[in-house]
């Protein structure tokens, strides 16, 4: 659906995207994870066109795009800050964009209708803005996006704004919103959570430049960089002396109360944490300046003291090497 062909962005001649290329299939929910400044929102203002690649080319459906202007391209962009019409209702506001396009009037309420219906937006649809909350504000916002029918929706941190049980359920909603309208999603978040529960595959990004493009299952257990493997999840660090480094996650540890036979590395215990159904072991490691995480589940009973020297061990499968 959506395929960039060595695009690069300079502003004032530094990179702010690195030569790259990317393809996003149809039908897909692809999002750009990475820390502020990245440079993700760039290359989605790119394939909005609100930005010009300084190089390369962009390609909709087989179409080169990379000259036209954002109203010729059959996409909509939903941000961080709703940008709702105040003087409209919810249904005004959903119908705006189309008037503009001279839909015609039975086909107009016709979208709006199931805009409304399938953004859960039905006994609103007479009120303003400033009688909605901020999740139903955005809601509006999508609802508006959709009815348009666009191939492609890019989403710019859309939930940013929204406190954590709010996010949840429009993380859910959205997904299910995805998967049953079958359009393009292309989704923009710093937030590691909310990639890693609605992604069909994750595009990990870092100072401009792709670090890891997979699905988040293939992430998770296969980091391919430092990087990606300490900004997706919880992660330990091994250094060894070869100068081979590795990452094993905090529930393949597995801490050893009596360590007389040996274990792969020893230390003590400066945490207990507990998170209800897991509990976690801080552990401070023996000849080595750093702290490794260990989760345990609901059903280890063991008593663990803060002070306590421990072993800790894992299985050679766990390890996942992420330097040389």
């Amino acid at each position: 659906m959506i395929q960039l062909v060595n695009i690069e962005k300079q502003f004032a001649g530094q990179p702010v995207v690195h030569p790259l290329s990317l393809t996003i299939e149809e039908g897909e929910f692809l999002t750009l994870l990475g820390p502020s400044g990245c440079g993700k929102t760039t290359i989605l203002r790119m394939i909005a066109g609100f930005e010009q690649p300084t190089v390369g080319e962009i390609f909709l459906d087989g179409k080169n795009v990379t000259e036209l202007p954002p109203n010729k391209r059959d996409l909509n962009l939903v941000f961080q800050h709703y940008a709702l019409f105040p003087h409209m209702t919810v249904e005004q506001n959903i119908q705006f964009g189309l008037k503009m396009k001279k839909i015609p009037a039975a086909e107009q309420k016709e979208r709006i209708a199931e805009a409304i219906r399938l953004t859960q937006l039905t006994p609103l649809a007479k009120r303003y803005p400033h009688q909605l909350s901020g999740g139903q504000q955005q809601r509006v916002a999508i609802a508006r996006a959709i009815a348009n029918k666009p191939r492609v929706l890019l989403l710019d941190e859309p939930l940013g704004a929204l406190d954590l049980q709010l996010r949840k359920n429009l993380q859910a909603e959205l997904k299910q919103l995805q998967r049953s309208l079958g359009i393009t999603f292309v989704y923009v978040t710093h937030d590691q959570e909310e990639a890693m529960m609605m992604s069909d595959r994750i595009v990990i990004m870092n100072t401009g430049k792709i670090e890891q493009i997979g699905t988040p299952k293939e992430i998770y257990n296969r980091p391919q960089t430092l990087f990606a493997a300490t900004f997706i999840g919880e992660n330990n660090v091994f250094n060894e002396e070869d100068g081979r480094m590795f990452a094993v996650r905090p529930e393949k540890l597995i801490p050893v109360s009596d360590n007389s036979r040996g274990s792969k590395r020893t230390g003590v215990i400066q945490d207990i944490v507990y998170l209800g159904n897991v509990h976690k072991l801080v552990v401070h490691l023996d000849h080595e300046q750093t702290s490794v995480s260990i989760c345990l589940d609901f059903t280890d009973e063991d008593t663990w003291q803060i002070g306590q020297q421990i072993g800790i061990d894992w299985s050679d499968a766990s390890e996942v090497n992420i330097g040389p």
